[in-house]
């Protein structure tokens, strides 16, 4: 499988029904095996960040086996609101 940033971000969006999602690839020479994901879902309301990477590490599970570094953010519409505000 090719791990793509348009693949994570296609496979986010419509797990989660993001309302935002960036996918950087974060790898040196841009290998597809390093990334870092900004999501933004109304469905991490009310969950524990833990829960939240939880979510997400099963929604990529299959993707995860082919990369070597994955860091993500996960925010509430709320929280992403006020991020932005900063």
């Amino acid at each position: 499988m090719d791990v793509t940033t348009d693949h994570i971000r296609d496979k986010l969006i419509k797990e989660f029904g993001a309302i935002h999602v960036e996918v950087e690839d974060t790898s040196s020479n841009r290998c597809a095996a390093s990334f870092k994901v900004l999501l933004v879902s109304p469905q991490f309301e009310g969950k524990p960040l833990l829960a939240r990477h939880r979510m997400v590490n099963t929604c990529l599970a299959d993707e995860l086996k082919e990369i070597h570094a994955f860091e993500q953010k996960t925010l509430t519409p709320e929280q992403w609101e006020k991020q932005k505000a900063q």
